[in-house]
């Protein structure tokens, strides 16, 4: 089930929004989000909301919604989902006018939820891709940009052409930055848990900041460093954290079996309990 809110009402399956000369269609100015409803439960929303508005001005929009007024929307929106459905919640914000830059006063807002259930805590595998992230000076990394999604589809084209649900890109120093689709973590060979260090090239994740803060009151440390790829070759658990599927083990990375380990276990136990409180 899709239900959309866009132009003051709510409609249900894939509501049209763009015409052929808008500028989000043929030049790629439009930012979204990702948030999540569990059983009627939003963790962490406002801070998704607060990201589209960021990332909208990234990219040269304004969001005509406040996140007062997106949080009203959302919540309304979930009460005409059954109480047990989980569901993703994604606002979108686009531009309508513009020639190559776009109208920023002129962007459009649309909320979409789907069912989605959360996917259950079972493996992935991941390859190295051949590609990269690109650096901040290259395109707007610090957005949740749909533009950025491009590279993200060529990686996993490529990941499943080879046999693979996923792939890790580096950064264009060589260093692990992120999972195609979400934030990485690995538990190192001698058992230090570690994520990349945010240097611009990827998301700050808003569940990566989350599983590192549960973790952590759970008397886990977590290091933020400069990974490197053959860290990955001799890991004892690789894990993905992002809004879709929370926290995710990897159990197979290049050729090599890994287990859905205790630390990627206890994320996900911590994190759903977590949910529970929101």
């Amino acid at each position: 089930m899709y239900l959309t809110y866009y132009n003051g009402q709510w409609a249900e399956g894939n509501t049209p929004l763009f015409g052929a000369m808008d500028h989000s269609v043929w030049l790629g100015s439009s930012v979204f989000d990702g948030a999540r409803a569990l059983r009627g439960h939003l963790p962490d929303l406002r801070p998704h909301l607060e990201r589209v508005i960021a990332s909208a001005e990234k990219v040269g929009l304004t969001c005509p919604l406040s996140v007062d007024e997106m949080e009203a929307l959302v919540r309304d929106g979930v009460a005409r989902f059954p109480a047990d459905a989980e569901l993703y919640i994604r606002p979108l914000v686009f531009a309508s006018e513009g020639f190559l830059i776009p109208t920023p006063e002129a962007a459009a807002f649309a909320l979409t939820l789907f069912d989605a259930p959360l996917p259950p805590f079972a493996g992935f595998s991941a390859c190295l891709s051949p590609l990269r992230r690109p650096e901040p000076t290259m395109a707007p990394t610090d957005a949740k940009a749909s533009a950025l999604y491009a590279n993200t589809a060529r990686a996993l084209r490529d990941a499943k052409a080879r046999g693979y649900d996923n792939a890790v890109l580096l950064d264009a120093a060589g260093n692990v930055a992120e999972f195609a689709t979400s934030n990485l973590f690995v538990v190192t060979h001698d058992g230090e848990v570690v994520t990349p260090a945010l240097n611009g090239t990827f998301l700050a994740g808003i569940t990566r900041a989350r599983v590192i803060a549960l973790l952590a009151g759970a008397g886990v440390n977590v290091t933020e460093r400069t990974v490197k790829p053959e860290e990955l070759d001799t890991a004892r658990e690789i894990f993905s954290t992002g809004n879709y599927g929370k926290v995710t083990p990897c159990t197979r990375y290049e050729s090599r079996e890994l287990p859905a380990g205790p630390v990627a276990r206890q994320a996900r136990e911590l994190y759903l309990a977590y949910t529970e409180t929101t």
